[in-house]
């Protein structure tokens, strides 16, 4: 296989489209666990939608999710209450994304993709490290001139139960 084999070429653009999510998702992470939400709010695109639903309600086709938002301006109100309003007790949080796939891409230039995701806790008044949610991302990206941004994520969970603390973004 050349260099100029449009078979090679396909396998460059999908590694360096694979990277460039792979990097994205690293940035997201360090925007929650670092508790830059007006950050995190920029990575999606105007007309995003990002929800957060139990593996139950997906798997029955229910779109009721404990978080909905519907586009960026909600998602930047989520990011803004979070900040500014919020009492919750003081936490770190570690976003663990792993087992990336890369979907495919439309002729509209959404790329889909999964990945899977752990969020750990620490309060701050207790020694261990718990689970906070553990599930999938179900992800649409779009390319933009500030690189890529999400479309969609869909935020699957696979716990039975929630900690109360769910309003920080996964």
């Amino acid at each position: 296989m050349s260099a100029t084999d449009p078979t090679y070429t396909a396998e460059i653009r999908q590694l360096l489209l694979r990277n460039a999510i792979e990097q994205f998702n690293c940035q997201y992470a360090a925007a929650l666990d670092e508790q830059r939400l007006s950050d995190w709010s920029e990575m999606f695109t105007a007309d995003a939608s990002y929800v957060v639903l139990s593996r139950e309600n997906e798997d029955r086709g229910h779109p009721v999710g404990l978080i909905y938002c519907e586009n960026r301006g909600m998602i930047r109100d989520r990011a803004f209450a979070l900040e500014k309003t919020a009492m919750f007790a003081p936490r770190y949080l570690r976003h663990l994304i792993s087992n990336l796939q890369l979907l495919g891409e439309d002729e509209d230039g959404n790329i889909k993709a999964r990945a899977n995701y752990v969020v750990l806790q620490v309060l701050f008044d207790r020694p261990d490290a718990t689970i906070h949610q553990v599930g999938t991302y179900h992800d649409v990206f779009r390319r933009s001139d500030e690189g890529l941004r999400l479309r969609q994520r869909r935020c699957v969970y696979d716990n039975l139960l929630v900690p109360n603390a769910l309003c920080i973004p996964v």
